[in-house]
């Protein structure tokens, strides 16, 4: 048995190894579940997860601009809240178009290339079946109010049609994920 001096460095070098190969199991441990976490978003990303993800995230950038209109229209400022809302509405039908095989831009009678106004947008979705006559409805009145607001009509709209606006827009963008 190992006394005093020799006894405390034998101890040392233990606790040592053994750290060490705590260390080294750690490692080990740390690098199985990074393999783990890489495995399962491999499979996720065949599984078509990842295109989900991006619906997600764009909803979620369209949300915030939903909630800086409302804010606009609870503090007063309609005709900003309406823009905001109409802009939104027509990055939204921009990105449903690619899923619905709807082109967004079209040849121009001198050659180039021009992007479609939103009312054609919201024309050839309906028509392709992405949303109910319904819809196109809704939205046709809704880019009404978005243009009456960009091009200073705005006596033509009141606050509460702004906010009807902008919650049936919300719940529209859920129905119709882009």
């Amino acid at each position: 048995m190992l006394r005093g001096h020799r006894a405390n460095i034998w101890c040392r070098i233990n606790l040592f190894e053994v750290d060490e190969l705590g260390q080294e199991l750690n490692e080990i441990y740390q690098a199985r579940v990074l393999i783990g976490i890489a495995q399962a978003l491999r499979d996720e990303i065949h599984d078509g997860f990842l295109g989900s993800l991006t619906s997600l995230i764009h909803g979620e950038i369209f949300d915030d601009y939903l909630e800086m209109a409302e804010y606009l229209i609870d503090e007063g400022y309609k005709d900003a809240a309406a823009v905001i809302a109409g802009s939104t509405l027509e990055a939204h039908l921009r990105r449903l178009c690619p899923l619905w095989g709807v082109d967004t831009r079209y040849a121009a009678a001198d050659g180039t290339q021009q992007s479609k106004k939103a009312s054609r947008l919201n024309d050839e979705l309906a028509k392709a079946g992405a949303y109910t006559r319904y819809d196109h409805k809704h939205i046709t009145a809704w880019l009404d109010l978005r243009n009456n607001a960009a091009h200073g009509e705005y006596s033509a709209y009141t606050s509460m049609q702004v906010e009807q606006f902008i919650d049936g827009l919300r719940e529209f963008m859920d129905r119709n994920p882009a």
